[in-house]
């Protein structure tokens, strides 16, 4: 095992453009050349999962984990190199497509990297997608390659009859160590191993085909919230001009960083980031959301988490799992009470006073003081050593972005970006602590605010200009693939030959050229009286409520008063039920007694209010829910925004009696 101090291989004599893929055309080879940079040591990082099996054959969910053991940029570029030449002698058309079906790993972006080598486009699918969205993804594309955990061979089966194009499966290997036999079913299949693969490179290399900017290098079928996903398809040029322009961002960003990947690799945000992070020769651990912290729900008790392990400097996160953090701070600052409390109250107050500009007192001694007795403890739950946060994928509350401020001690780079646009748009500058914006435009692009007289913004609006966001520049996608009619919808190219993006949202300039989302034009209802309310705005509002785990208000223009689906949150509810002395059989029995309805409903209404929400923004009724909506039910995207339709699908029934 290398320490990440020290010790490491150098790359001396690679080919930069080589070494991620890109040939040396002109502006964006040069381009290329000034992103990846000087190449330093180390790169990723593995864990080692110590699981046990029953009696029976089911692995338990708790695991104990390992060290990490640090692999050189050198070695892992020789596995990239090997991936692709092996790739090619499995028998894989260079002129066909790859798609990886699989959690977040560091083989993940191997096999990616390999396949730019070799100029072959790859289809990016979710390790929590449907049969249906799965079958759609890989026929649309036609794809002849499948590169998959192992332990998703099962739903491969399942569908193999309905496939069209495949042709090869390679398999991540598992932790078991045990040799994989395979069904009767994937006998027509040529299936290899990822390790398997890359020895048949390394025996028989394959001299390089690098793409061009334009190549298409990822066909990424977005999580979608309505309908069938849809593949966008983002060119080398694109990843090169959102990874150049980020790296002017984040301060000092270099081989001393230490990185956290954790989200899916299928999603954009992800997939940006580890692109900057290669980019800026930052090391790149490898953990998972279940595995996050030493209280995570598969890391087994007494043991430690990815980031007490890992300590990284550098984090991404969606809104949600910071939410998730900031409330589960709260809980347990509540549960001590006391003089912890009292202590924590006051040194959140002072803090927060010095970040507003009234109180200077405390940056200097007072905030030590306050680090060292108060904020320590909570900064050891990331690690330690964290320096910045990128956050994306959805709004992020104010609140939530002062706390972490505070309490973590690390600034939020708040970004904003769309699949369509390769996660390229705007990010706010490292040493902005205002809240509530995501930042200027990034360098590799434009953006324009164009009015949306419907819903009532305007780009003439004062003091601030309004209307629907829309991204031009390098960073904007070629459009979806096989969907020449949605493409031309939301994709225009204007007199000087410029693509443009119409993204749905919308947002106002500050005047120092901040962008800040404000709604979106799909999230606004018009009810029965001609009111409008925006969706959005009111579950970012009502999800600061203790009660609250997730929340979809759904309003019906048939009807003059919104309702509502919410998750229950469990601790705090059973905690009322407890202190009332209500009685109940589970949690789902307590969530449909009236009383605790109706305690829900009041706390909601409060919250509500607190955010001066209108009347008719308000829930009128809602129906308490015990089970949480997660990406494997298909309820919430991998980023956890609501699949709105398929949550009022599941929920007909309970939503046409909350109008009854």
């Amino acid at each position: 095992m290398a320490d990440p101090k020290g010790g490491f291989l150098w790359l001396k004599s690679l080919n930069i453009c080589d070494t991620f893929g890109l040939k040396d055309h002109g502006e964006y080879g040069t381009l290329a050349a000034i992103v990846i940079g000087i190449i330093v040591p180390v790169l990723f990082a593995f864990l080692f999962l110590g699981k046990k099996r029953a009696s029976d054959g089911r692995k338990f969910e708790k695991v104990h984990l390992g060290d990490y053991e640090w692999e050189t940029y050198g070695e892992v570029f020789a596995r990239v190199s090997n991936f692709a030449s092996g790739l090619l002698k499995l028998g894989h058309d260079a002129d066909s497509r790859v798609a990886i079906f699989s959690d977040t790993r560091a083989e993940w972006l191997i096999a990616l990297q390999g396949c730019f080598r070799q100029n072959i486009t790859v289809v990016t699918i979710y390790a929590s997608l449907g049969e249906d969205a799965l079958i759609h993804s890989l026929n649309e594309t036609q794809v002849s390659t499948l590169i998959c955990d192992v332990k998703l061979l099962n739903k491969l089966e399942a569908i193999r009859s309905k496939l069209t194009s495949l042709q090869n499966i390679v398999y991540f290997e598992d932790d078991s160590k045990e040799e994989h036999t395979f069904s009767e079913g994937l006998s027509n299949y040529t299936i290899a191993s990822f390790d398997g693969v890359e020895k048949l490179g390394k025996e028989s290399p394959v001299e390089p085909s690098l793409p061009s900017k334009n190549a298409v290098a990822v066909v990424m079928y977005t999580s979608g919230s309505t309908g069938l996903p849809k593949g966008v398809m983002i060119t080398h040029g694109n990843i090169v001009a959102t990874t150049a322009a980020v790296m002017t961002v984040i301060p000092n960003l270099g081989s001393k960083d230490v990185y956290l990947a954790y989200l899916p690799l299928a999603h954009v945000f992800e997939m940006a980031a580890e692109s900057v992070m290669l980019a800026a020769g930052v090391a790149i651990g490898y953990g998972s959301p279940m595995t996050l912290t030493d209280t995570s729900n598969k890391v087994k008790k007494g043991t430690k988490g990815d980031v007490t392990v890992l300590k990284p400097t550098l984090l991404t996160a969606v809104p949600a799992i910071i939410d998730r953090i900031r409330d589960g701070v709260v809980k347990k600052v509540e549960e001590k009470g006391g003089l912890a409390k009292n202590l924590f109250q006051i040194a959140y107050k002072r803090r927060l006073a010095a970040v507003k500009g009234s109180w200077l007192g405390a940056w200097g001694l007072e905030k030590l003081v306050w680090d060292t007795i108060i904020f320590k403890k909570i900064r050891t739950v990331l690690g330690g050593n964290l320096r910045f946060m990128l956050c994306g994928g959805a709004p992020l509350s104010g609140d939530s972005q002062q706390f972490i401020n505070i309490c973590v001690g690390a600034p939020i780079g708040q970004g904003y970006g769309l699949t369509e646009t390769f996660a390229g748009a705007a990010f706010s500058e490292a040493d902005d602590y205002s809240v509530g914006r995501v930042g200027p435009p990034l360098p590799c692009g434009y953006i324009k605010l164009v009015s949306w007289e419907e819903g009532g913004y305007l780009s003439s609006d004062k003091p601030m200009p309004r209307g629907e966001v829309v991204v031009g520049g390098f960073s904007v996608t070629a459009g979806y693939f096989k969907n020449e009619d949605k493409t031309n919808e939301v994709f225009r190219v204007d007199e000087k030959g410029l693509r443009w993006f119409y993204t749905g949202d919308i947002g106002r300039f500050h005047p120092d050229g901040c962008l800040e989302i404000i709604d979106r034009k799909k999230d606004i209802v018009k009810l029965q009286h001609g009111e409008y309310i925006s969706l959005g705005k009111v579950e970012a509002a009502l999800a600061s409520c203790d009660y609250v785990d997730s929340i979809m208000v759904h309003a019906d223009p048939f009807h003059s008063y919104c309702v509502a689906l919410v998750v229950a949150s469990r601790q705090p509810l059973e905690k009322w039920a407890q202190e009332t002395g209500i009685e109940y059989k589970d949690f789902s029995d307590l969530c449909n007694k009236p009383e605790a309805v109706t305690e829900v409903l009041q706390s909601i209404s409060k919250a509500a209010k607190a955010a001066k929400l209108q009347k008719t923004e308000i829930p009128a009724k809602i129906k308490l829910l015990a089970d949480p909506w997660t990406p494997e039910s298909g309820l919430v995207t991998a980023a956890l925004k609501l699949k709105r339709e398929q949550l009022k699908a599941k929920f007909n029934d309970d939503l046409l009696k909350l109008y009854a």
